[in-house]
């Protein structure tokens, strides 16, 4: 089988073989090649050292020197190119102690960790080459490590949440002794940082099938020590409407989130949304057998330490958590225009759609693919005719600024904002008086009263 090459890649390969050396591109790029996908995350490897392949091109950068890795600026395009190499022993389950260069594409594949990305092709002609059977488990759907999985593993422990993550990405089961070593070193996961954790169980929740990498972590004890929370939730009963257990519904509504073709923030809003009703569930009455009570802000509550251990970002963090904290808002038609604006200004205009996809995500891994129901349709139709109206909705929006209110005698500083946050509040009750000369002479009211 070979592999189709672009013009740019074969001149890029042209250089080296002129310099006696030879160029392979490797890894997932010829993975997804071979299974139909698109990826231009090309990867490559050569015999030449990092100082030889320098002295081929007029423009490089050393990317990873260290460990033989110099990019290239070839046709105004970057590649990475890391000479062929094998890796000692790795003290800390995350590095190397010592990287030696070798002049072998089969040493070079053999420290990789999956046969699914031990392939090569060779370049320019790009045949693949598959040393570790990696063809056949495509064929069966499987990740199986290279070798002794134990070894691979203990190379680098971030490799199991790899396993699991392309088991969700690319929906493979893991081969059994490769998940045995899984479970066996489950522990030693805690020596990786949270960033890179981070990186494998987003791309892990934002896969095809979720639930497979999911249970990966679950049966293997990798759950207990990333999230140990949502270990907690399996085998949790809600009693109810909720048929399923917590961990089953969390898991249906992430899928559900997947299914509807929602993004990775909803995503992860579904997956923690309830993750706080273990914390919360207390004895109910006659007619409920169990209440969960502040469940949302528990939720939201733990959520927010689970990203911070993690080191989210503080966008990210704050915006899946204001979701949860908020996705049990409870609406009824007799609701009047200016509650409709409150809801719109507390939850945020760029928040709206995903609190929304987030309740049908909900829904839908409560009773089933059910069709949204009515009350929900008819608030969204009021939400969306209170924002074709262009009302004040935020300070931003007010006919008034803070420029103005200094020029009118209104010191800046925490005043200020007191009385601008009182001027919308009036304005949102009765958008009509959102008029300059309303609003200064308001200010210069509030600003007497706080003064006295």
């Amino acid at each position: 089988m070979r592999m189709k090459i672009s013009s740019d890649i074969s001149e890029l390969a042209s250089v080296f073989r002129k310099a006696g050396f030879s160029l392979y591109l490797v890894g997932g790029a010829v993975r997804d090649y071979i299974l139909g996908k698109k990826n231009s995350d090309y990867d490559f490897t050569t015999d030449a050292e990092p100082d030889e392949v320098k002295k081929l091109f007029r423009r490089t950068i050393d990317t990873g020197i260290k460990h033989g890795t110099v990019t290239v600026i070839f046709h105004g395009n970057h590649y990475e190119i890391t000479t062929f190499r094998t890796e000692g022993d790795y003290l800390d389950s995350r590095h190397p102690e010592s990287v030696s260069f070798v002049k072998s594409l089969e040493e070079d594949l053999m420290r990789r960790d999956f046969t699914i990305n031990a392939f090569a092709a060779s370049l320019p002609d790009g045949r693949i080459i598959d040393l570790h059977g990696g063809m056949k488990d495509l064929r069966h759907k499987v990740i199986r490590a290279i070798g002794e999985p134990e070894k691979r593993f203990s190379e680098d422990a971030l490799r199991m949440m790899r396993a699991a993550r392309f088991s969700s990405q690319l929906g493979f089961r893991i081969e059994k002794n490769t998940l045995s070593a899984m479970e066996k070193l489950h522990s030693t996961i805690t020596n990786v940082s949270a960033e890179r954790i981070k990186e494998e169980l987003w791309k892990l929740i934002d896969g095809k099938e979720p639930r497979e990498g999911l249970e990966a972590m679950r049966i293997t004890g990798i759950m207990d020590e990333i999230l140990p929370e949502l270990a907690r939730t399996y085998g949790f009963e809600q009693g109810g409407m909720h048929r399923e257990t917590l961990y089953e519904h969390l898991v249906l509504a992430l899928e559900s989130a997947r299914d509807h073709g929602y993004s990775l923030t909803v995503k992860l809003a579904a997956l923690f949304h309830d993750i706080g009703k273990r914390e919360t569930r207390a004895k109910g009455d006659k007619d409920r057998e169990w209440t969960f009570y502040g469940h949302d802000a528990v939720s939201a509550d733990m959520t927010d330490r689970i990203f911070r251990r993690l080191k989210t970002s503080n966008e990210e963090r704050e915006r899946v958590v204001h979701l949860i904290r908020n996705h049990m808002f409870a609406y009824t038609p007799d609701w009047t225009d200016s509650a409709v604006r409150r809801f719109i200004n507390r939850i945020g205009v760029e928040n709206i759609n995903d609190l929304f996809f987030l309740r049908v995500a909900d829904i839908s891994a409560t009773v089933g693919h059910q069709p949204v129901p009515d009350n929900l349709l008819a608030f969204s139709e009021r939400i969306n005719a209170e924002l074709e109206k262009e009302n004040a909705l935020t300070i931003k929006d007010l006919r008034i600024n803070g420029t103005r209110l200094k020029e009118i005698g209104i010191t800046p500083g925490p005043e200020m904002g007191r009385i601008l946050h009182a001027l919308l509040d009036e304005v949102i009750e009765e958008p009509e008086k959102n008029k300059p000369e309303y609003l200064e002479k308001r200010a210069l009211s509030l600003a007497q009263c706080q003064a006295q």
